[in-house]
């Protein structure tokens, strides 16, 4: 009997240990690793991705996907209600929710309830929990919410018009943010922060384009965020004339469809303090591009 004991014990010892080493080496891995190099590269077909590295002041990794809305084949889509949830939608990856929609290319969207991380081990949601965007929402016609109707939300229209805060005709496409960046080309006032993760969406001053930022935080060494200033500052650079910021932190990932459809990363995100690691968020901005382009 007290060998049956003995194993157990060493076996929840030898776990604890593994797991302590694992995550310990993540940790040491986020903070060592270096920087990546600056990059320019067509997507797909209407899609550009730029990323930028800088060293001051502080090192910080950009991510930047330009869409030019008038290009054949691009089409929009929002996460569409999950009718089968006990709230609007079940939380999912940004990387599963290109997966299940065979987007090319797709970033984290609003800000959600419920929502709590502690721990590693205690933390909501899950894959699969139900969860509720804060602010208002559509999926090609479908609004499933409502949001206080305070919030910032983008809407665009089935023929790809896009706009801030108006409506286009009838509902189609839109997914809100928490907060206005940029306004005619102008940083926003009162914009007031600490550096970290950030992701947002911008039009041009045509509203042809549609730009996508993220930029990596929390990771000293390699990426340690921006306020929201600077990042009104990196769009108007990027040619963003109207911006709004998205849901951040943990939440902020770009990803893109790589070799046989599977997701391929673009930032580093962090969740939980793990590099890499993916946040199951509520609501997502894919876009499609049915004509492939070249690298």
């Amino acid at each position: 009997m007290k060998k049956w004991i003995y194993r157990i014990f060493l076996s929840i010892l030898l776990i604890t240990l593994a797991c302590g080493s694992l995550i310990g080496g993540y940790w040491l891995w986020g903070k060592i690793r270096p920087q990546p190099k600056d990059s320019t590269k067509t997507l797909f077909e209407g899609i550009t991705y730029t990323r930028e590295v800088r060293s001051s002041p502080r090192p910080i990794v950009i991510h930047i996907v330009k869409v030019d809305l008038r290009a054949g084949g691009i089409d929009i889509l929002v996460t569409p209600r999950d009718s089968t949830a006990e709230r609007p939608l079940k939380a999912k990856t940004t990387g599963a929710f290109l997966d299940k929609t065979n987007v090319q290319v797709a970033i984290n969207g609003d800000s959600f309830t419920p929502w709590y991380s502690h721990t590693i081990l205690d933390y909501y949601p899950h894959t699969g929990d139900p969860v509720s965007p804060t602010g208002f929402a559509a999926s090609r016609g479908s609004i499933y919410s409502q949001g206080s109707g305070e919030e910032p939300t983008l809407y665009i229209s089935p023929t790809n018009q896009a706009r801030f805060n108006t409506q286009i005709g009838k509902t189609y496409n839109a997914i809100s943010g928490n907060i206005m960046l940029v306004k005619a080309g102008e940083v926003v006032s009162g914009l007031e922060s600490d550096p970290a993760p950030r992701s947002a969406v911008a039009l041009s001053k045509s509203e042809r384009e549609l730009i996508l930022v993220v930029v990596d935080g929390r990771q000293p060494g390699y990426s340690e965020g921006v306020t929201l200033q600077e990042l009104a500052g990196i769009i108007i650079h990027y040619g963003g004339y109207h911006a709004m910021n998205l849901d951040g932190g943990g939440s902020s990932t770009l990803v893109m469809e790589g070799i046989l459809g599977r997701p391929v990363v673009l930032n580093s995100p962090i969740n939980n303090g793990i590099p890499d690691r993916q946040r199951a968020v509520a609501n997502h901005l894919g876009i499609y591009s049915h004509k492939v382009g070249v690298e």
